[in-house]
């Protein structure tokens, strides 16, 4: 199975470095010198990291046969991919590898069917499931532990308890800053 792994960034300096926003929870397993990496778009790899280096909090890499900074630039936006195996599992058990979490089922506490999982959605700050109701419609649901109470990867299921609104609009609960304006003395009435 192929997983992609990083994008890479702009060029750093001027002897073939690159950054690279990560997209794996293990960069040193997946990330480190001697790495083989196929690429997307394909024509711009196969890629071996040489080396790796944390350079102000991001992460630096230069690959074989890339030695400048015009080398460097023409990888910009690439897609590393690493070849996984299916049945390799994260350390840590709270952790799960996205094509885990694809096509379960998402159900309340209850067992009230909410819809399936068809892709994950990886931003800066939470990764979101992006649900395909039964009608069709999609729905968004960040993946924080308030929200996502379990992933049972036996019985093919992951377990919400959204807050109001989140699943049905008409539960919504609308705060406005305005209504307590209004009610403070002074406030328009």
């Amino acid at each position: 199975m192929q997983l992609v792994v990083a994008r890479i960034g702009r060029a750093h300096g001027i002897k073939g470095e690159v950054t690279v926003e990560v997209r794996t929870d293990e960069p040193e397993l997946r990330l480190g010198p001697g790495a083989r990496l196929t690429t997307d778009p394909a024509a711009n790899g196969p890629l071996t990291i040489e080396t790796g280096r944390v350079h102000s909090g991001r992460l630096l890499l230069r690959f074989e046969g890339v030695r400048d900074r015009t080398a460097a630039e023409a990888l910009r936006n690439t897609l590393l991919i690493a070849d996984v195996d299916p049945a390799e599992l994260p350390e840590d058990p709270e952790e799960f590898y996205d094509h885990q979490l694809i096509d379960l089922d998402v159900v309340l506490a209850d067992g009230t069917e909410i819809g399936r999982i068809t892709e994950i959605s990886h931003l800066p700050s939470q990764d979101l499931f992006i649900v395909e109701r039964p009608d069709g419609s999609e729905v968004m649901i960040p993946f924080v532990e308030e929200i996502v109470t379990e992933i049972d990867l036996e019985e093919q299921r992951a377990v919400i308890t959204p807050p109001p609104g989140l699943i049905d609009d008409s539960q919504a609960v609308i705060v406005s800053s305005r209504d307590d304006e209004a009610s403070e003395p002074g406030g328009e009435a």
